[in-house]
Formats: C-alpha cells, structure tokens, sequence
C-alpha cells in the first residue's frame, strides 16, 4: 500500500510517499511560499540530491496538485498515476478533547476538526485546506487525520487543569493540550524496541528539542504530562518562543510597550526565546558557536536553555517516582551534543550517567549514549512523524476491511 503524507502549514506543505509494504520512502520534499511570490518546491531524490522546481502556486489546492505531478512526472516521478496512491495521511495540530487517537477523516470528523480551529488558529485551518484540495483532486481516497494533541489526552486532570476559574476549562476549553505527540510516541516505542523491553513497563521522558520543544513523561505507554500547553509557547525556551514566564508580567509588558493581544502574541510567539535573548539569531547552532568562541552572552543563553530542560526531566522523574529511559530527539535533541552533555551531567542522584565519549560528536543517529551501569537509559532516537502519520493510516485501513 501506497500511503501520502502531508503535513500543510498557512503558506507550505511538506510531503513523503510511503510505500509500506517495503518500508521505503519513494519521495518527499515540500513546497514553501503558497500564495507568494517565488514560490518553489524542493524535493530530495533516492540518491539524496536537492531538485528546485519553481512555480506560482496561489493556494494549497495548487501546491498539492503540483506535488501529485511531480510524483508522476517522467523525470522527477516514482509512481505512473494518481491511482497508485492509496490513502493520504495527515498532519493535524489540535484534536481537542475531541480525539484521543488517528481516525478516518469523515464529514462528521472534519467537522469537529474545524470546531478547534479557535484552539489553534494558526493551523488547523491550514490542515484542513490540505484535506479539502485531496478530496478535490482524488475524490473517495481514503484520508486519515493524525492530531499532535492525542497522545497527551491520557494525561490526568491533575497534569492538565490550570490554576484559573474552573469555567474557563467548562466554557472555553482551556486547559493544557500538550504538541509534538506523534513525535513523542514514535521515539518512545522505538527506543523500547531497539533495548528489547516492554513499553508498558518502562517509565520514559522524552525531550523532543528543536526550534519549537518540549518534553513528556510517558508512564507505561501513556503520556501523564507534557511542557507544552494550552499553546505551544508554554515550557522549555524555545527558538522564537518565551516558554515558561511569570503571569503577572504579562500585563506589565503590554502597558509599558503599549501592546495589544496581537502584538503581545506576536511578542512571546516571534520575538522571544533564543531570538529575544540574543537579540537576532534564534538558532541553537549559532549559539554553540558564540559558545565556542568564548561570547558570555551565548553562553548565558545557553546556560538558560540547559537548565529549562534540566528541570522538567527532574520533576517528570518525581512524577514517575523514577525514570528508565530518557530520549532525545529533534533537531537540537539528535544533533546538539553540548545540551545533551550538560543536562545529563550532575544528575548521578536520579541514576543517570552519560557515556561522554559516545554522546559528544554524535549527530542524528539511533545510540545508546549513557554508561553500562547507568541506572537510566540516555538515548538518541531521530523522529520520523511521517512514518507514524503513515502507520497510523494504513492501520486505521486494514481495521476498516
């Protein structure tokens, strides 16, 4: 079976091609600048070359269309026609309280789909015009919705309701949701199948660290809390974003600087995090470099960064009453050696012991990188969300026979 995957943001649409009775990617790329000038899509051939197609794509119904050539072009292509595409898998931010797992996208489902458009603004709407340009242009394929809010929705009242007034929860919705979901299951199931033990038995924090992070505590399978919130801007600092600040400054800062809810949202969403802190660049690289060179302000910031995620393997460790397996994974998590090094040092108390020779110089591969008698296992697991966008399609397909 041929599944599609798409993941659609406000002006991009990032795309795999599963063919999932081999296991192999047969393409993937994305397009980026919908609705602007000089929009182009970037694929990556089998051998690992960059392709640039550029092409006026003023909606996503365009962009998806172009993509679904591209896959059946003669130079570019890997299938004959659209009909060889099975299903399409996609990326969907919030589910709400509404999904608790992947499910096949009915016009009931889309339908609740787009009551949570006010829990994420940014994108579900964005999603959803993927789902409507796959059924324009392949009516009936079957299509799967597989939402970042799901598998934090075991977490326990106590890990999600805030301390504001109740109705606000009961009326509006708001309560913490947590992100990166489909990221967090993958790395935690994979990290137990390559030690060979059961995923229902371990206690697992997972740091999914890139320009946007977070962490998870999963409890036997089961996600018990998460850093992120009812937003993502909520936990660890972040690329762009603030993480967690003090309430009552919120208030203070709009009356000092004049700020609206807009530009405050713009603020903490934009404007803050490792961008804020070292007025320009928000890339961790760029801070490791400073580092390198001796720059005391890379260094505070990258101090700050450390710590946040110091922190939040602590508590979840006191959560859990322990921890067994620790995984990194995104960007920073699989490549940025220095922050796994320094977070996992002076933490012997919990039974963590980092292999130093093993982590430092390791980048984006699967490793086991704490020492033999490390009571904690410390591991590097790369994300595939694609893959679980695909599994979970084609899963949902074969209970539907």
């Amino acid at each position: 079976m041929k599944i599609l995957v798409l993941n659609c943001g406000s002006s991009s649409i990032k795309y795999k091609l599963f063919d999932m009775a081999t296991d192999v990617v047969m393409a993937q790329g994305g397009i980026e600048k919908i609705g602007l000038p000089g929009a182009f899509l970037k694929l990556t051939t089998p051998e690992g070359k960059k392709v640039v197609l550029e092409k006026d794509m003023p909606d996503h119904q365009v962009g998806i269309e172009f993509i679904l050539s591209v896959l059946t072009d003669k130079t570019h292509g890997c299938i004959a026609g659209y009909n060889e595409i099975d299903a399409v898998g996609h990326r969907v931010v919030h589910g709400g309280e509404k999904f608790a797992s992947s499910v096949l996208l009915t016009n009931e489902v889309i339908e609740k789909v787009e009551e949570c458009t006010d829990l994420a603004p940014l994108h579900n709407p964005a999603n959803l015009k993927g789902i409507f340009a796959m059924e324009a242009l392949m009516p009936g394929i079957p299509q799967v919705g597989v939402f970042d809010t799901a598998f934090h929705q075991t977490m326990p009242a106590k890990s999600y309701i805030y301390g504001l007034p109740y109705k606000f929860y009961t009326e509006y919705g708001v309560r913490r949701y947590g992100f990166h979901g489909t990221s967090h299951r993958y790395v935690s199931k994979r990290a137990c199948e390559i030690l060979g033990v059961n995923y229902e038995e371990q206690k697992i924090i997972t740091a999914h660290i890139g320009n946007g992070g977070s962490i998870a505590a999963v409890l036997n399978g089961k996600s018990i809390d998460t850093s992120m919130g009812l937003t993502p801007t909520e936990g660890l600092l972040m690329g762009t974003r603030c993480g967690d600040v003090d309430p009552g400054l919120i208030p203070f800062i709009m009356e000092k600087e004049k700020l609206n809810p807009v530009g405050l949202s713009d603020l903490i969403n934009k404007h803050s995090g490792v961008a804020g802190l070292m007025e320009g660049s928000s890339d961790m690289r760029d801070v490791e470099s400073g580092v390198e060179k001796g720059d005391e302000r890379s260094r505070l910031v990258l101090d700050i960064y450390n710590y946040r995620i110091k922190k939040y393997i602590g508590s979840y460790a006191a959560a859990m009453n322990g921890c067994d397996i620790l995984v990194w994974t995104g960007g920073v998590g699989e490549n940025q050696w220095i922050t796994r090094r320094e977070v996992c040092e002076d933490m012997e108390f919990m039974g963590m012991k980092i292999d130093v020779e093993k982590n430092d110089g390791l980048r984006s591969e699967e490793a086991i990188i704490s020492l033999p008698d490390s009571k904690v296992k410390i591991m590097v697991v790369p994300t595939d969300e694609e893959f679980m966008i695909a599994a979970d399609t084609l899963e949902i397909l074969e209970n539907r026979k």
